[in-house]
């Protein structure tokens, strides 16, 4: 019983020196970060991303040269992935030549997207947007939509009403 006790708080204290390593490197990556940014799993960054106030990573993964903007109060699952470039496969040479084919992701306030979610640059993901775990986001999401599958489709919408209400008294996570 008290091994138990003493392993459990040998894991939370590893576990919190850990999660300040991540945040030192995720503010040494991006381009700009915001107040109360929260990095609970090894995390990677473009040179080129922009992170907003209260953003919560779990192993976030953000390849590409293009521009990547992430929103307060962001919640991501465990094992995401973001693309914001590509090769060019109508260039000089078959299957693609050196260009790369910068295209942003932004997320506005608010998203949260679930475990295993990939994000395809050229991509808006609107206010209050969840996007359901191992979905692939190709499209534009709108506002207070709820996304998932292969392609990521919207199948239903936050109450806006109560969300609304939730934000108007600041009940943030």
């Amino acid at each position: 019983m008290l091994i138990n006790r003493i392993l459990t708080k040998i894991r939370k204290m590893s576990t919190g020196l850990m999660s300040h390593f991540y945040v030192y490197n995720v503010k040494r990556k991006a381009k700009s970060c915001g107040k109360g940014l929260k990095v609970w799993k090894y995390s990677i960054l473009n040179h080129n991303t922009y992170l907003s106030d209260y953003i919560n990573l779990n192993g976030m993964r953000i390849y590409g040269f293009g521009k990547v903007e992430i929103g307060s109060y962001f919640h991501a699952g465990v094992h995401c992935i973001m693309i914001s470039s590509n090769h060019n496969y109508e260039g000089e040479a078959i299957p693609y030549d050196e260009t790369s084919i910068e295209k942003p992701i932004v997320i506005e306030d608010c998203v949260w997207i679930g475990s295993k979610v990939i994000i395809l640059g050229g991509v808006r993901i609107g206010e209050g947007a969840i996007i359901q775990a191992g979905s692939v986001v190709v499209n534009n999401i709108p506002k207070y939509a709820i996304a998932g599958g292969n392609p990521a489709k919207v199948f239903k919408y936050r109450n806006i009403e109560h969300y609304e209400k939730l934000k108007k008294e600041k009940k943030f996570v």
